[in-house]
């Protein structure tokens, strides 16, 4: 069940195309449901209408958003004989086919793809502690209390919401790297030549915290030569380009790299800085080093990418670009222990293969189908 469905330009859609493909492949028969009227003629695909937002509609399509109105019809007929449910949003089709699943008795898992900062950041209100956990709490009601099952990406994730809800039956999976994002040569493209190259991979959104990297850029003893490279799309792209054009330092690029550009680029990468203040997994954070790229990550206590760091040095402190600023400093002033550093990464990386996550999900999906199975047998109402 995906509320949101488009092109793979987010985690979260990769995230759910990764596991649709790897179910087909290992024999599974998959249905999807979701609001993505151009598969409405792909097998498997069962396509229910999205909400019209009115005045608001200009908004949600500059955040890329599609989001799911429930059919009863539609979900009665994918539903139909289905082994299990697996949900991957607490939105309205997600809750909706949760609801039902509960009412047939049929198992349901639900991915936790969606923080509360995501949602609450819309109005203004992702520093707001009161509003971020009446968000969980709805999560909670609208989804998470039907699972059988919960799939966390990342631990910080999983303690997040059980401080609000308590505990939940749940598995602790990543949700992977793709095999094409590995080390390999990689020239700097035209223009980028004799310049260090800072990547960082984000949706141009308030959380990611862009400015806080800008700022540092500014503020480097090397900021002359520092090409930051911002691939992405979302709503602040002309704030954030203008926010820049103030700074002393050389433009930014800033567009969206298809999955191979985002490869090339990540390998021709000098260094990969993670700003972002909210995060689930960061698995953009998780592609670089997978390349090679050594990163530098804020240590916000809302991230999951903190745990990443191998060293001090590739922490900084959260909003505070002059820190950043002095750890970019350092890579560039030592590139032997960059070199060393990046070697210890790609023997990290090793644990967030795709097909060893996926692998975990199929046993996850399979055991709840079994657990539920068993515990029906010995109910005495069975």
């Amino acid at each position: 069940m995906c509320d949101a469905l488009g092109e793979e330009n987010n985690g979260t859609t990769i995230a759910a195309m990764n596991l649709i493909r790897s179910l087909k492949a290992k024999g599974h028969e998959v249905r999807v449901v979701c609001p993505d009227a151009g598969r409405a003629e792909r097998e498997g695909f069962f396509v229910v209408p999205a909400y019209d937002f009115g005045p608001f509609s200009g908004y949600v399509a500059r955040n890329g958003v599609t989001l799911a109105k429930p059919d009863r019809g539609v979900l009665l007929r994918a539903l139909r004989g289905a082994d299990a449910v697996h949900a991957m949003f607490p939105f309205p089709l997600g809750s909706a086919a949760a609801k039902m699943a509960h009412r047939l008795g049929i198992p349901l898992t639900a991915g936790f793809h969606c923080q509360a900062e995501n949602l609450t950041a819309h109005f203004r209100l992702m520093n707001f502690p009161p509003a971020n956990r009446l968000a969980y709490r709805l999560f909670y009601r609208s989804l998470y209390r039907y699972c059988d099952c919960i799939h966390y990406p990342s631990q910080f994730i999983c303690d997040v919401f059980e401080r609000e809800v308590g505990p939940t039956r749940h598995r602790v999976i990543s949700n992977g790297v793709s095999p094409l994002f590995c080390p390999g040569g990689g020239e700097k493209p035209a223009g980028m030549e004799g310049r260090f190259v800072i990547l960082f991979t984000g949706r141009y959104s308030r959380e990611k915290s862009h400015r806080v990297l800008i700022d540092a850029a500014a503020r480097s003893r090397h900021r002359e030569k520092l090409q930051l490279v911002f691939a992405g799309e979302g709503p602040e792209e002309e704030r954030l380009r203008r926010y820049a054009a103030k700074r002393s330092i050389l433009p930014p690029v800033m567009r969206f790299f298809s999955r191979p550009e985002l490869v090339r680029v990540q390998r021709c990468a000098d260094l990969y800085v993670h700003p972002a203040e909210i995060e689930i997994e960061a698995i953009a954070c998780l592609e670089a080093i997978a390349c090679g790229n050594v990163p530098v990550i804020s240590d916000s206590p809302r991230s999951a990418a903190r745990s990443f760091a191998l060293t001090d040095k590739n922490l900084f402190a959260c909003n505070d670009p002059g820190d950043l600023a002095r750890k970019i400093d350092f890579w560039i002033e030592h590139p032997a222990e960059r070199k060393a550093c990046g070697e210890r990464y790609l023997r990290y990386a090793e644990r967030f293969r795709l097909d060893q996550c996926m692998d975990e999900m199929e046993a996850m999906i399979l055991d709840t189908i079994r657990e539920k199975a068993e515990a029906g047998r010995k109910s005495p109402l069975a």
